[in-house]
């Protein structure tokens, strides 16, 4: 049996922690069992936007380094 679920009509947001940090989700019900607006914060997106700040000041070579140590999950960036 099927169980759909049907949110009442408004917003949540809901973060979690996880491996890499924040998760969030924003849900937007309109009370029909088809939300009108989801939008998923991955932490890989995050923690590719601070990268810039990390390479400041840093070398070419130290780059690749530097990228892995904050392990980025490129399907949770491409948006």
């Amino acid at each position: 049996v099927r169980r759909i679920a049907r949110p009442p009509k408004g917003e949540v947001y809901i973060r979690t922690e996880s491996p890499r940090g924040d998760f969030g989700v924003f849900l937007v019900s309109d009370g029909t069992d088809k939300p009108y607006r989801v939008k998923v914060r991955a932490p890989s997106f995050c923690n590719l936007q601070s990268l810039q700040h990390m390479l400041r000041e840093a070398y070419i070579a130290d780059a690749v380094i530097i990228l892995g140590s904050i392990d980025i999950v490129l399907g949770e960036v491409d948006r």
